[in-house]
């Protein structure tokens, strides 16, 4: 995975690899997702640095520093891309509807990671269960879910 990730900042590559593991792809692309979220305050906070990384190595079973690496990885893939269809439409390719809500509900972490949901952060995830083609009732309830886990949690 470490080989694969680093040839994403090969400056002399002519043209921006293609991932060609399934599940490669679809940790670049959830990654992107929660950073997307963790962001578009304009506040990136430890606590969302923190719980994406958390995240990742539980979702994935990844090492501290392969998870860091991956995160890395999905911020350069983030900041290269003028917007979000590129990882939603491989998450639809990729995923069945169970897989994108679970996607859902870790991005729905990330937004409760700093203890409140922004108004920017709810416009981004109704956006996302669009582009996801998944029904507001579905986003909703993972919503309800993951605020369940973060009470029981405090």
């Amino acid at each position: 995975m470490l080989e694969k990730l680093s040839q994403l900042f090969n400056p002399d590559a002519k043209a921006e690899p293609e991932l060609d593991n399934r599940d490669e792809r679809i940790r670049v692309a959830t990654c992107v997702l929660m950073l997307e979220v963790a962001q578009i305050d304009e506040e990136f906070t430890d606590d969302e640095r923190d719980r994406i990384l958390e995240i990742l190595r539980q979702r994935y079973a990844l090492s501290e520093s392969d998870a860091a690496e991956l995160m890395q990885a999905a911020q350069h893939k983030r900041d290269s891309s003028v917007d979000l269809w590129k990882f939603t439409n491989q998450l639809n390719t990729l995923c069945g509807e169970a897989e994108k809500i679970q996607i859902v509900e870790e991005v729905w972490r990330v937004v409760a990671a700093d203890g409140g949901i922004h108004g920017h952060e709810s416009h981004f995830m109704r956006q996302l269960s669009h582009l996801l083609n998944l029904a507001k009732p579905q986003v909703i309830e993972a919503k309800l879910k993951v605020l369940e886990e973060e009470r029981r949690t405090l």
